[in-house]
């Protein structure tokens, strides 16, 4: 592993992760701050309660493409090294969940995550938001869907028969961010607090 193009590339991933989209789409907008609305998230589903959906979509597709083009960005700086290519999508999310750009407090890493996977292994992530969709139909919690979500990558990944145990590392890093970035959602789910999906 080169030293160098794993902090360059690392450097770069959460850089790029850190663009806070959902934060500045609805600056530019809707001229308001969207942590001031709903949850105080930077999220997609939290952009939504602004009354723009457009908005909420577009938040969802730019977070998860800064995450797929950090793990595109780090496979060509490594010439295809996977340990490097997959820390820079770590970096990526880490970069979300604590950007730079917003004194460190960021969103909580799902559809960055997506990104980052669907670039890695596209089937598995596939079986995930399925499940992600199954579950937010029946229950209406998106913050449930994406917890089952994050948490059945790395089986996924291990039922298809996936040996890199890197990549399953990876994927079980990357799970742990996002039930600990959901902390407050399971807690409240728990007291049965937790907003519904309104469809």
């Amino acid at each position: 592993m080169n030293a160098k193009i794993l902090i360059i590339s690392s450097l770069i991933a959460y850089f790029l992760g850190s663009i806070p989209w959902g934060y500045l789409l609805v600056k530019i907008f809707v001229k308001k701050d969207v942590r001031e609305i709903g949850s105080g998230n930077i999220g997609a589903t939290n952009v939504t309660r602004t009354g723009n959906k457009f908005l909420g979509i577009l938040t969802l597709i730019l977070d998860a493409l800064k995450g797929f083009f950090a793990v595109y960005i780090a496979f060509i700086l490594s010439n295809g090294d996977y340990r490097i290519t997959i820390l820079g999508g770590i970096f990526a999310i880490l970069g979300h969940c604590y950007t730079i750009f917003l004194k460190f407090k960021g969103g909580k890493g799902v559809a960055t995550s997506a990104g980052v996977f669907l670039a890695i292994k596209p089937i598995c992530v596939l079986f995930s938001f399925f499940l992600f969709i199954v579950v937010v139909a029946i229950k209406r919690y998106v913050s449930l869907g994406s917890i089952l979500g994050a948490l059945s990558f790395p089986l996924f990944l291990f039922l298809m028969g996936e040996k890199d145990i890197f990549l399953i590392l990876g994927s079980l890093i990357v799970a742990i961010i996002i039930v600990i970035r959901h902390r407050e959602n399971i807690q409240r789910l728990l007291k049965g607090k937790e907003n519904k999906l309104k469809f």
